[in-house]
C-alpha cells in the first residue's frame, strides 16, 4: 500500500533494492565524498553547491550556532534528570518566541535564514540537553571547528582551553549525519507537514516533528539499539541481534527500524572506513559483524 502523502523530488527510497538517493544522487557517493553541511545545502536547494556557495552556507551556519542566553536559562528550568529528546522538543519549540519573523513563512528571505538557523543551533541544543541530563557545564560552540567537530565539542569537552576532535570520528559523525539527513515521508517527516499546513512558523512545525521522534516506535528505535550495545558491552558479550535466551528469533526492535534496514547497503559500503576507525580506538569489528548486521 502506498502511504506518501505527495511525490518528492527530494529522496528516492527502495529498501528491497537498497536504494536511498538524495536529489537523484546516491547515498553511498555523498557519503564517500560529501560532507553533512554539503548534503544538506543539496537537500534544501535542489544542487550540490559550488565551492564559493558551500563556502558562504558554511560561514552563514557557523555564524549562527549560538544560542540567546535565555535559551539557555530556560534549559537550566529542566529536571536535572529530563530526556535530552523532551528538553530538545521545549528548546525548539522556544525558539519561535525569540524569531518572531519566522511567523512570515511566505516571505522567501525568512524561510532561508530559519532554515540556516534550526541547522546551525541544533547541534548546541541537542548538547546542552545532553549535558544537562549528565550534571556537567554547558559548553559554547567552538566555531573554528566542522559542523560534526563543534557538536563533538560541545558533548565531551571537559577542563582543557581547546578541545581537538579525533578526526576519525568527526568524519564517522560526519557520515551518520548524511545518512539520516532526510528520512522521506515518515511519522516525524509527516507530523512536520501536517503542522506546517496550518501556516505556523517553522520551529514550532519542527518541535512537532522531535516530538515524533520521540515515540518509542520512531526514534525511539535508535535509542533501542545503543541500550542493547550497552547491554552487551556491560555484560561482557555481543549483545547479538536475535533474543535467543528469550526464545525468540527476530531482532530487537531498533534493529527492526525500516530506516535502518534501508541503510544497510550504505552502512556495507562503509565497513572498511569503520574499521579504520575502530582500529584507531583500539577495537575491531568482529569478522562477523557484517553478516550479522
Amino acid at each position: 500500500m502506498n502511504t506518501a502523502s505527495c511525490r518528492s523530488a527530494i529522496t528516492f527510497l527502495d529498501g528491497d533494492a537498497g536504494v536511498l538517493e538524495y536529489r537523484g544522487y546516491p547515498i553511498e557517493a555523498l557519503a564517500e565524498h560529501s560532507s553533512y553541511l554539503e548534503v544538506a545545502y543539496l537537500l534544501v536547494h535542489g544542487e550540490l553547491p559550488t565551492s564559493a556557495q558551500l563556502d558562504e552556507w558554511t560561514h552563514l551556519i557557523t555564524i549562527h550556532t549560538f544560542v540567546h542566553e535565555n535559551v539557555k536559562e530556560f534549559m537550566h528550568g529542566f529536571r536535572h534528570n529530563s530526556h535530552p529528546m523532551g528538553m530538545l522538543l521545549g528548546a525548539v519549540g522556544a525558539l519561535s518566541t525569540f524569531y518572531p519573523d519566522a511567523s512570515q513563512i511566505h516571505d522567501p528571505e525568512s524561510r532561508a535564514i530559519q532554515t540556516i538557523r534550526l541547522i546551525a543551533k541544533m547541534p548546541t541544543l541537542a548538547a546542552f540537553s545532553y549535558r544537562h541530563n549528565m550534571g556537567m557545564p554547558y559548553v559554547y560552540p567552538d566555531n573554528d571547528l566542522n559542523y560534526a567537530g563543534n557538536l563533538l565539542g560541545m558533548l565531551y569537552k571537559m577542563t582543557e582551553l581547546k578541545y581537538q576532535p579525533d578526526p576519525r570520528i568527526a568524519r564517522a559523525l560526519d557520515v551518520l549525519f548524511i545518512l539520516h539527513a532526510d528520512h522521506e515521508q515518515n511519522c516525524s517527516t509527516s507530523s512536520v507537514r501536517a503542522i506546517g499546513s496550518s501556516l505556523v512558523d517553522p520551529y514550532s512545525a519542527i518541535a512537532g516533528g522531535i516530538a515524533a521522534l520521540y515515540g518509542p516506535s520512531h526514534g525511539g528505535a535508535n535509542e533501542e539499539v545503543v541500550r542493547m550495545l550497552h547491554r552487551g558491552r556491560d555484560q561482557g558479550e555481543h549483545p547479538g541481534l536475535h533474543r535467543r535466551r528469550e526464545g525468540r528469533q527476530r531482532a530487537p526492535d531498533g534493529l527492526r527500524s525500516p530506516r535502518l534496514q534501508e541503510l544497510r547497503p550504505a552502512g556495507a559500503n562503509h565497513q572498511a572506513g569503520l574499521r579504520r576507525r575502530l582500529r584507531g580506538h583500539g577495537r575491531q569489528p568482529a569478522a562477523g559483524d557484517r553478516d550479522r548486521a
